[in-house]
């Protein structure tokens, strides 16, 4: 006759209806999962921005046109003050004529330049971005400073080439056209922001597209 022998009190089966010994205290307390990492920022947020999200980055067209506008407004402006320059010294001799082209070329520079940061910094917009309905942005959010708007703007000072007689009006008029010419070629190259030189020089300004 074999003997059986009884299970022992680490091997007694589960018996019908009880409850299995909770999980250790470690287990109970785990900690939770991490956060998943954050989505990548909006064209138009950042620290402090007040650039509603969603927004999109102004194409090459619209500131052309924008450009284009503003051009034309300068135009007609420095003319006026061109023709009342250069009224007193038609007849005069030729060295007040060339402190004539001196002051025409400091004058109709700073108004350039000085229109162009002053609305930036002011109204976060020139005539011609009122129009196309765009709107620079500073790198924090807002318009950007004055020295921002000066900065991304520099290109017109090279205007001031002109102060040299003959060939300083060429030299300058060059040298804006290679900038506008880089400008255009930066916004067509970068598809995300469509920021160029000028924009990063004065610490990442943006131009966005409002409507």
């Amino acid at each position: 006759m074999t003997e059986t022998t009884p299970p022992s009190s680490d091997e007694q089966p589960e018996q019908p209806g009880t409850t299995p010994d909770p999980a250790p205290a470690s287990e109970q307390h785990a900690p939770p999962p991490p956060p998943p990492p954050p989505a990548a920022p909006v064209y138009g947020e950042g620290a402090g921005s007040a650039t509603p999200s969603g927004v999109r980055p102004a194409e090459l067209m619209d500131r052309f046109l924008a450009k284009l506008i503003d051009g034309v407004i300068m135009f007609g402006v420095n003319m006026i003050l061109v023709v009342f320059i250069v009224a007193g010294t038609i007849f005069s001799s030729g060295s007040n004529r060339f402190i004539t082209g001196l002051v025409t070329s400091i004058v109709t520079t700073l108004i350039y330049l000085g229109y162009l940061a002053y609305m930036e910094h002011s109204q976060g917009r020139t005539v011609g971005k009122m129009v196309m309905k765009l709107r620079v942005v500073g790198p924090n959010g807002g318009n950007p400073t004055l020295e921002e708007a000066v900065k991304r703007n520099i290109w017109a000072a090279f205007g001031l080439a002109g102060i040299v007689p003959v060939v300083g009006s060429i030299a300058g008029s060059i040298a804006q056209l290679i900038a506008v010419i880089m400008i255009a070629v930066g916004i067509s190259n970068d598809t995300v922001n469509r920021q160029a030189w000028h924009d990063q020089f004065a610490g990442g300004t943006r131009v966005i597209k409002e409507g």
